[in-house]
């Protein structure tokens, strides 16, 4: 049997295939930066949130590369390795995300986000470290901040899982952000708010306890909210009327009620009944007889 071959056709064919090929040849190659006859003449460095947040700066992300001779700056551009500069940068406990990339004039960029500090711990058995937005512990540095401090018996668990969850409650809310500087606790883990303005520590009694990390979480946004809400409706309508250091110990700890412990006299504490309406304008104190012991805390703030 006589095959036919339609040479017009395969030489149309032939020629398709060499074109296409010609043009994946002209895009890579001729499109390629020259790296071997250029250098690296500019490094820019940017970290997210530098400003305002976390622990990094430009310098230090400069000193880290120098020191692995990383640095791009004069090196020719073949010999600038951009993924071994991602992954030195993300060996850093500071770094959450590293990305490097070069450009055909020269310049290499990288970008790098970072892990935020939510919280400082410094506990009685001398853990010093941070944890950061993600629960995650970070080592002491020499960041200085408005971090919130939580000091007393603090183990590492009842950080991640307690500390966290309560400093994060408090940070997103921007009054009790400015108002509350540190969370201390106590022997049998009762929680004490140490505020800014007032010469007085908040005591919230034992935080909620759960089994899963998201059933704690959800029990102790919703216990430290419904305390902080009847302490705002105190500070506005009790404290505004007494006086800011009138109190020594502000006592939240059991519900619909505000037991203060006064500072000129030891013994006497006035209770103030929270009510189920808006609260009058003048909180008044009730009878002694409904007076409770509050706990007997030192007057002055803990120490940082």
């Amino acid at each position: 049997m006589k095959i036919h071959i339609n040479w017009k056709k395969t030489l149309t064919i032939v020629l398709d295939v060499v074109l296409a090929a010609y043009l994946v040849l002209a895009f890579t190659a001729f499109n390629k930066p020259d790296e071997t006859a250029k250098v690296c003449t500019k490094v820019s460095i940017n970290i997210a949130d530098e400003a305002t947040n976390g622990f990094i700066k430009s310098k230090e992300i400069k000193k880290r590369l120098e020191a692995s001779h990383l640095y791009p700056l004069d090196k020719p551009m073949r010999y600038v390795d951009a993924r071994k500069i991602e992954e030195t940068l993300k060996m850093s406990p500071f770094v959450k995300t590293a990305e490097c990339f070069k450009t055909q004039d020269g310049h290499v960029n990288v970008s790098i986000t970072q892990r935020l500090p939510l919280v400082r711990i410094k506990a009685n058995n001398g853990d010093d470290y941070y944890l950061d937005d993600n629960d995650c512990v970070m080592p002491n540095s020499h960041y200085t901040s408005d971090l919130i401090i939580a000091t007393g018996n603090i183990n590492n668990y009842f950080a991640v899982n307690y500390i966290s969850p309560l400093s994060r409650t408090l940070m997103n809310n921007d009054f009790w952000k400015n108002q509350i500087e540190q969370i201390n606790v106590l022997s049998d883990r009762t929680i004490e708010l140490v505020p800014r303005v007032g010469n007085h520590i908040v005591g919230i009694g034992q935080l909620p306890v759960a089994k899963t990390k998201s059933e704690i979480n959800a029990l102790v946004d919703e216990y430290v909210k419904r305390k902080l809400d009847r302490l705002e409706k105190f500070y506005k309508y009790g404290l505004s009327q007494a006086g800011w250091n009138k109190y020594s110990y502000i006592n939240l700890e059991f519900d619909n009620q505000v037991i203060c412990k006064r500072r000129d006299a030891s013994t006497h504490h006035a209770v103030y009944t929270a009510p189920a309406v808006q609260p009058a304008p003048a909180a008044q104190p009730a009878p002694a007889a409904q007076a409770e012991a509050a706990p007997a805390p030192s007057n002055e703030k803990k120490q940082q």
